[in-house]
Formats: structure tokens, sequence, C-alpha cells
């Protein structure tokens, strides 16, 4: 039987219960249960922290041997390399003389050709004296001239010619338009020597379509 009063459950006819333990004896007990869990969590710390120093040591005894086992890989091949050093040298030197070759021939002109042609566009009785050629390099262009009406050039020639006759200057100039690489010709000085002949200075100005574009590997090209 039970009744509420004021909020508050009464409880009749309960069973009696009494707590006779001193506090003393409860912290105690309660001291070393605190203990005992205290010890399982160092333990298992230790083993965690056990455990994972093993794995790192086995990971890096792993890798050690690894790195051994490719640095022995690297020596080998590096002895093996050697054997063929003079080979690379050889090889190497070819590789930077046909690249000089082949960077030379971008501004080659056959002159010998060349000057065949112009000795075919002259007159029979003209003689060639001289010849001073000029061109520029792989490295440096021509110097252009100065003079306005002279076209874009990659090379020129200075011929000294003699005539036994009064040369015909302008038709000598009109043959020579069907010169490869053609630019333009000009006439300098026209001198008559004490034999009755006469000296003439002339300029052909020569441009890129004269070069022979000559590769190492293609021989003979456009």
């Amino acid at each position: 039987m039970s009744r509420v009063t004021d909020g508050h459950e009464l409880i009749l006819g309960g069973d009696p219960r009494a707590d006779l333990l001193p506090p003393e004896l409860k912290a105690a007990r309660q001291g070393r249960l605190l203990r005992r869990v205290m010890s399982i969590v160092a333990a298992s710390i230790v083993l965690v922290v056990i455990t994972a120093v093993a794995t790192v040591s086995l990971e890096a005894a792993s890798a050690q041997s690894s790195l051994a086992a490719a640095n022995a890989v690297t020596g080998n091949l590096l002895m093996e390399s050697a054997k063929y050093s003079e080979v690379r040298n050889v090889q190497d030197q070819i590789d930077v003389t046909t690249a000089a070759r082949q960077l030379a021939a971008t501004t080659e002109i056959d002159w010998r050709t060349y000057m065949v042609a112009v000795r075919a566009s002259l007159p029979t009785d003209v003689t060639i004296q001289s010849i001073s050629i000029g061109s520029g390099s792989p490295w440096q262009e021509y110097e252009q001239s100065s003079v306005p009406l002279y076209n874009p050039r990659v090379a020129s020639l200075t011929l000294s010619l003699t005539s036994p006759t009064l040369p015909a200057i302008p038709m000598w100039l009109t043959n020579m338009r069907t010169l490869p690489g053609y630019a333009d010709a000009h006439p300098g000085s026209v001198t008559r020597t004490e034999t009755g002949e006469y000296t003439v200075e002339l300029v052909i100005n020569i441009n890129k379509d004269a070069r022979t574009n000559r590769t190492v590997e293609g021989g003979t090209g456009q």
C-alpha cells in the first residue's frame, strides 16, 4: 500500500536497508577500481606503442633492403655502361659533326656551278680576269648594300671582266637575269687599257634562291 503526499511517494512495507560501510572503505574500493582501469589503459597504450615501433622498424628494414638492392643494380648498370663510354664519345662526336654540317649547309651555294652559269651569260670574247665572293654564314647574315636600288642579298660576286671591244653592258645585265638567285647586277668602273681592251668591274647580287638547301641525310635538296 502506498500513498502520495506533498509530491513525495511514501512506501510502506518496503525492505529495510542500511549502508554501514565507513566512507574510508568506499573511497579505498573506488581507488582500487580506478587504479585497475588505469593499469589496463596504460598496458594497452604500451602494447600499441610496441606494435607501432615494431611495424616501423620492419618497414624501415624493408626499405633499407630495397635501397641496397637498387644501389646494387645501379652500380652494375654503371659498370656496364662504362664499357661503352668510348662508343658514346664517338657517337657524340658524330652527332656534333652532323649538326655542324647541317648548319653550314643552310647557307651553301654551289659556286662552281654558279660560275659556269655566269660564264655562259657573257659573250664568248669576254674574259673573266678575277672573281671576289662575298657571302654570309650560318652565324651572321651577309651585310646588305647601302645603295637604295640594291635588292636583299645573301651573297655577291664582284667580277673583273676584259672585253676586246666596247662592252655592251646593258645586254650583259639582261642576260644575267636568268642566273639562279639573281637579285640585281650593277656595273662599276669601265677603263680602257693600253692594249685597247676594256676592263669592266661588275657586281652581281645573289638572293637565297641560289642556295643548294642540301642536308646531310637528304643529300642534294631543292
